[in-house]
């Protein structure tokens, strides 16, 4: 389906050739009320297809290579797998209770998904679709992120206030890490050695050396965040205020927080398309997604969205197709 493009966005003024179309970029965002994924063309901000999964869907990662997205059902306790070629339901897979986020290894072909109801994190095998293993973590936790080139995947403990440190070769928690109140979720700048931690009580950053598993600088953001992406090529982090509806943009050299941008209302999530310069905002309350030019740090549009949209992941193009609007 293509809808209306956004105000101030214009779709490239060349023809498109029929014979040899050209791959498009996706957002994919769940929307948390109506059991649905949107499907979001990024280079014309259009809406694509979109597809029904399970019964609260609250987190998406991508595996570009397999041509897969993963989505996070908490009211279901399952994730559905999409092949994102076909833009259809591959298969659901059983985890555990109250999964909360997702985080992709493409390298070893694992999901993480993190079980806040069982503290624990279920191990996929993205070649089976089967859970592997299962790997006892703190208190409730909420957000995963992973850093493929060492080995490591880092889990918020909502209620213990720690990360947990996990090697993703052995499945076995390294270390566990202080840091803020309620860490919530997690994002990781693998050429920094980077890890970024949002403290959904204490409005605040916690930088952990992924080197030394330490704790760097806490830097102090808007009010209930609650999402957080990382941009490597411009030394950005993004930060989901979601009491303030804004985001804190964060220099990830010298950590402080260099803008605050407003966006919709109740804004939830982020992600990043760092070689598109944008960076996707979900807004809950408001049913749309505000697009951020992450060159200018302006944003620049605002996307309807479905019923209570969440969590957002992209897709880059090259393994995508194309559709009809461009």
């Amino acid at each position: 389906m293509c809808t209306a493009l956004l105000p101030g966005i214009a779709p490239h003024a060349a023809a498109a050739d029929p014979a040899h179309p050209k791959p498009v970029s996706r957002a994919y965002v769940t929307n948390f009320d109506t059991d649905t994924v949107t499907v979001v063309n990024t280079g014309t901000n259009t809406v694509v297809t979109t597809i029904p999964v399970g019964d609260g869907p609250i987190e998406v990662a991508v595996d570009q290579g397999r041509a897969r997205a993963y989505v996070v059902n908490r009211d279901a306790d399952t994730v559905t797998v999409i092949n994102t070629d076909t833009k259809t339901v591959v298969t659901t897979i059983a985890v555990g209770n109250a999964p909360q986020d997702v985080a992709v290894d493409p390298g070893r072909a694992r999901a993480y998904v993190t079980n806040a109801g069982d503290d624990n994190v279920s191990v996929i095998n993205t070649g089976t679709n089967t859970v592997l293993t299962t790997i006892p973590v703190g208190d409730t936790p909420f957000g995963v992120a992973v850093d493929p080139g060492r080995a490591r995947a880092y889990v918020t403990n909502s209620e213990a206030d720690t990360v947990s440190v996990i090697n993703t070769d052995t499945n076995t928690v390294l270390t566990t890490i202080p840091v803020g109140d309620r860490p919530f979720r997690v994002a990781v700048d693998p050429g920094r050695a980077r890890a970024y931690v949002i403290n959904e009580n204490s409005d605040s950053v916690s930088v952990i050396n992924t080197g030394t598993n330490t704790v760097l600088t806490t830097i102090p953001v808007g009010d209930i965040p609650t999402g957080v992406a990382v941009d490597p090529a411009r030394a950005r982090a993004y930060v989901v205020n979601s009491e303030d509806d804004t985001v804190s943009v964060i220099n990830t050299q010298t950590n402080t927080v260099v803008r605050t941008l407003t966006v919709g209302d109740e804004p939830a999530r982020v992600a990043v398309d760092s070689a598109g310069a944008r960076a996707f905002v979900t807004n809950y309350a408001s049913d749309t997604v505000s697009v951020i030019n992450t060159a200018t740090d302006n944003v620049i549009g605002t996307l309807t969205a479905g019923d209570g949209p969440v969590g957002v992941a992209f897709l880059s193009a090259g393994r995508t197709g194309t559709c009809p609007c461009g």
